[in-house]
């Protein structure tokens, strides 16, 4: 007895997986249309920039990007990184309130870390899977200005000003800017800036349509305790409502508080993602369903 239906084949598993992959290509044809000529900014850190396999995806994600028209920008941190130098260097990092007391001998240390070794290894990473990327830090072309957060912090700046001629430079030269968070302070020393705050102020100077953070947690949740309370879309009087509630873990704060400040700012939307998920950028962008949490100025339908 026969069902009617032919066997299996190879050949039509293969036209079956063609055709799902032209599926993704049409559902994502109109956030192309979209955000074609736009700029998104997005803070690279946590285990997309230290895991391989998470890194090269990543760099994928950044030369889809490129190459549909959008214009991506890098800014990148490296905490694990400077921590490690300076134990090799026989300094012991001390903190006060979650950030890195930084004297004289900490700011060189972190100056060579982030713009002599992670900023030329994000570089050549992105160049490698298709991408033209320059790296740069906060002190050329005076993209940066800092004045000090606090006098025991030392050389830990907040920003000031962002000058963002550098950067639109390099984009209208088809570069992809990568950006290591350093400052010119006030008083001419250098600073090292949270890259959470830097890649937010950078995102409102330049003009970007969104701001994506990279975490190593699903996104923002309303109790940190329950992974069921995870928040895909909020406005911000609900963020700043949360967020003087007390609930927000340390580490999530800046990325929080400079989300407030972008969207205040003109950056249409902020994305909190999850950096441990392959191709965390593209799901976001070129999905309808995306992932993470979405901050808004207003409710989106």
């Amino acid at each position: 007895m026969t069902t009617g239906h032919s066997s299996p084949s190879p050949a039509k598993s293969r036209i079956a997986t063609t055709m799902g992959k032209a599926g993704i290509f049409s559902e994502a044809l109109p956030f192309i249309k979209a955000y074609r000529g736009s700029t998104v900014v997005i803070k690279y850190g946590g285990s997309a920039m230290v895991d391989d396999g998470l890194r090269n995806t990543f760099a994928d994600d950044v030369a889809m990007l490129h190459y549909v028209g959008i214009k991506p920008v890098i800014v990148h941190g490296g905490g694990p990184q400077i921590s490690k130098a300076m134990g090799q260097r026989g300094i012991e990092p001390q903190w006060i309130d979650g950030l890195r007391i930084t004297d004289a001998e900490t700011i060189r240390v972190v100056q060579s870390t982030l713009a002599g070794e992670i900023n030329p290894d994000i570089v050549r990473l992105v160049n490698a899977h298709g991408s033209v990327a320059a790296g740069i830090n906060g002190l050329d072309g005076n993209l940066f200005a800092a004045r000090p957060v606090d006098e025991r912090l030392g050389f830990v700046g907040e920003v000031a000003n962002v000058d963002p001629g550098l950067i639109k430079g390099l984009q209208g030269q088809g570069y992809v800017p990568v950006v290591a968070p350093l400052a010119r302070g006030e008083d001419g020393h250098v600073y090292n800036l949270n890259a959470d705050v830097a890649a937010a102020a950078l995102a409102v100077a330049i003009g970007a349509s969104k701001l994506v953070y990279l975490t190593d947690v699903e996104g923002l949740y309303r109790d940190l305790g329950d992974e069921d309370s995870l928040i895909d879309r909020i406005v911000v009087p609900e963020l700043e409502a949360l967020i003087d509630s007390g609930s927000v873990s340390a580490g999530m704060l800046p990325k929080l508080t400079s989300s407030v400040s972008a969207i205040v700012g003109g950056v249409e939307r902020v994305h909190i993602l999850d950096g441990r998920v392959q191709h965390a950028v593209l799901l976001e962008i070129f999905t309808p369903e995306g992932i993470g949490t979405m901050v808004t100025a207003e409710p989106v339908p």
